[in-house]
């Protein structure tokens, strides 16, 4: 394709959590944008967007809004993506997907851009987000899977509640303020129980077997991006935390990977900062991915129940690495590719 010198974006939820940060991330990546159009549903049709420090007019997401466009990222959730993504692809545009909607079609890679980018080459106008859970933990394991061949992956994650959006987000803030001027929660809005102190292992649906569709995500996602042999399991559960997912990842390779090679592979990785110093009690936690870009990776350590194992502590902001900054350098690797 002729490569242009900047593009047409249009940003669909822009008003949201996420849409507000996909903004600002192709701000503050310099993205060479031509115009940039936030669009969303009915109500916030007339509003105002500063993009780049000029005022941008949001429109309802329709056929018309996105004639014109050539990148159009999305994050309004699997039902508007699934009526609005195959008409934005129609009018000439390259959609990345930030629902799980299209991210197990066969037809639509699935992609982070450190692990898989070569995906990208057989899209056709749709490409799909993966899970934020996902998005951290293949950063981090796929360095250690070209030295060492990943056979298994055991994964538990504590994720925040802004994973679930603006409700769950001041949920957790009002149970908080709630139950320290109270000592109970009266009003649990943001889950079926309560949040605020407290841990859900429950993320999504429940489906046949008794896990939940958020740990299947997990699964089918790591197979589908990085190999489609390596077996996982995975449990998912929901912390009081406003920002930041962690993860406790346990993996078996098939060649044995020391603690000090892992260290090695992972400070040399792209988008991986590690923090593993435990004698001077250094590890990651999810407030320190407030504003940064890296997942960070730490408690990096043998597993001696098994020959060849590994136990590793991955930290990232789930609204940045986890979905905008994702999406974004979806957008960056396809200019990069020369397929927009």
């Amino acid at each position: 394709m002729a490569k242009k010198e900047k593009y047409n974006v249009a940003v669909v939820g822009a008003l949201g959590i996420v849409g507000r940060e996909m903004k600002s991330t192709l701000e503050r990546k310099n993205f060479p944008v031509n115009e940039f159009r936030p669009l969303g549903t009915k109500r916030y049709e007339g509003k105002e967007v500063i993009f780049n420090g000029k005022p941008c007019k949001a429109f309802q997401a329709d056929r018309d809004t996105f004639k014109g466009i050539d990148i159009a990222i999305f994050s309004a959730g699997g039902a508007a993506s699934k009526e609005l993504a195959p008409i934005a692809a129609e009018e000439g545009a390259v959609v990345i997907d930030n629902s799980s909607q299209w991210r197990m079609d066969p037809k639509c890679p699935l992609v982070v851009p450190e692990v898989n980018p070569q995906d990208l080459d057989w899209h056709n106008g749709i490409i799909a987000n993966p899970n934020c859970s996902t998005i951290q933990m293949l950063v981090a394991l796929k360095p250690l899977h070209d030295y060492a061949g990943i056979k298994r992956i055991v994964v538990s994650t504590y994720q925040s509640v802004s994973g679930s959006g603006k409700v769950a987000f001041n949920g957790l803030k009002n149970e908080s303020e709630e139950f320290l001027s109270t000592g109970k929660v009266s009003n649990t809005a943001a889950y079926e129980q309560q949040i605020a102190f407290n841990c859900l292992a429950h993320i999504d649906v429940f489906q046949e077997g008794g896990y939940t569709k958020e740990e299947y995500k997990m699964v089918n996602e790591t197979r589908k991006i990085l190999d489609k042999t390596i077996k996982t399991t995975a449990t998912c559960v929901r912390v009081p935390v406003f920002y930041g997912h962690c993860e406790s990842v346990n993996i078996e390779t098939k060649n044995k990977i020391t603690r000090e090679k892992a260290i090695e592979l992972l400070e040399k990785a792209p988008s991986i900062t590690v923090m593993d110093d435990p004698e001077n009690n250094v590890y990651p936690s999810p407030i320190m991915t407030n504003n940064l870009d890296n997942t960070l990776v730490g408690r990096i350590r043998e597993d001696d129940t098994i020959e060849n194992g590994l136990n590793l502590w991955i930290v990232s902001n789930n609204i940045k690495k986890g979905a905008a900054l994702n999406s974004v350098e979806i957008a960056e690797t396809l200019l990069q590719r020369n397929l927009v």
